[in-house]
């Protein structure tokens, strides 16, 4: 009886030890195998070689080419008012209308003054030549000639001053019809029909502003002169203007001339550009934002701009090589523009980097490339903005 109950005990102890060693970690026979990471899903495009635009942007208003206050220039009733508030007139296009009838008078007159002085004129040629005809046979004196001659000398003097008031009549007269001086859009009108008006009057009829073309004035820091200048002297130099917000274009034209002088106190340098303004999108007095491009940097190397990030050491990417495998590269920035990146070093055409997914990759990790990758033509288009020097 003894001997069964300690055979039982040693089989209860050889069971227990068993168990212990096979549930004490590192203690199994057999070794579990690690599993392998999955491949990380990632987005990727290409570093593609671009040409580059370069601008300068600046503020500035926009102005009417031509601006003109139609002003009267004689004195007396407006008898009619012929054009209608924002209208376009050509030039020469009749605006209204001034009493006439006293310039009408002014010029009667002066004609007549000058038929009667004809007249007399002639009377005294004839008188000329008896005078003439007497002094050769000693019938009167030689000072008798010579007066006459004085008379007449007195009446075409007298004439010409006739024909002078009479162009000085007719110009008054003229006066009494008010043109456009230039082809452009009427403004408020300044005076009513039925007001005297007169030519020392300041405030004028109308004022019309031609806008078409239109110009704009605006101001760039001093730093860029000699690259606008420089760009200038290749040829035509394109302006692209927005409105306030920055985004929305309103047209595109050339700078005209570069202002002489830099401004002192706020070290900037005005500019003055035409633009074609055949849709009216440019209005007299409006502020615009501009674009002047001065450069076009060319085969730069450009990607997505969501493909570049910041570490410690500065900007930048991860690239997948041909074994689906992420690579950490430091690059140098040339500028970043809306959604595309100019990269100046550490990136060579055609490689791919990553622009989705990069929050969970590290330096070797493996990835798949998801549907959605995108090839060169898909980089947006780069172009280089600043308002200082040194983009």
């Amino acid at each position: 009886m003894r001997r069964w109950m300690w055979a039982v005990l040693a089989l209860a102890a050889a069971g227990g030890a068993a168990a212990w060693w096979h549930g004490v970690p590192g203690m199994s026979p057999a070794v579990a195998a690690k599993p392998i990471p999955a491949a990380i899903p990632v987005v990727v495009a290409a570093a593609v070689p671009k040409d580059v635009p370069v601008y300068a942007t600046g503020i500035g208003a926009a102005q009417a080419y031509n601006s003109v206050t139609v002003k009267v220039r004689v004195d007396g009733e407006l008898q009619k008012v012929l054009f209608k508030e924002g209208q376009d007139v050509k030039a020469g296009e009749v605006l209204a209308e001034i009493d006439p009838r006293t310039y009408q008078a002014a010029l009667a007159q002066a004609k007549a003054t000058k038929a009667k002085d004809e007249a007399q004129l002639a009377n005294a040629k004839l008188d000329l030549d008896r005078y003439a005809s007497l002094v050769e046979k000693n019938a009167t004196s030689r000072q008798t000639l010579d007066t006459q001659k004085a008379l007449v000398a007195q009446y075409e003097a007298a004439v010409q001053g006739d024909q002078a008031a009479i162009d000085n009549a007719t110009v008054q007269l003229g006066y009494t019809t008010i043109r456009a001086p230039i082809d452009g859009r009427t403004g408020v009108r300044q005076v009513d029909q039925g007001n005297i008006v007169h030519a020392t009057d300041t405030t004028g009829l109308v004022v019309i502003s031609q806008l078409k073309p239109m110009s704009v004035i605006f101001a760039l820091p001093q730093e860029r002169l000699d690259e606008v200048a420089a760009a200038m002297a290749r040829g035509p130099v394109e302006v692209i203007a927005y409105k306030r917000d920055g985004v929305t274009e309103v047209g595109e034209g050339k700078v005209e001339l570069i202002d002489n002088t830099i401004n002192a106190d706020t070290g900037t340098l005005r500019l003055k550009a035409t633009f074609p303004n055949d849709n009216l999108t440019l209005w007299p007095g409006a502020f615009v934002n501009v674009k002047v491009l001065v450069n076009t940097l060319k085969d730069e190397i450009t990607i997505p701009s969501r493909a570049v990030q910041r570490g410690p050491a500065g900007p930048y990417v991860f690239v997948i090589g041909a074994d689906n495998v992420a690579q950490k590269r430091d690059i140098a920035v040339v500028s970043m523009a809306g959604e595309t990146a100019v990269i100046k070093s550490g990136l060579k055409p055609g490689e791919q980097v990553v622009i989705d997914g990069q929050s969970r990759l590290t330096p070797g990790a493996k990835v798949a490339v998801r549907s959605g990758k995108t090839d060169g033509g898909a980089v947006p288009a780069a172009s280089i903005e600043t308002g200082e020097k040194g983009a």
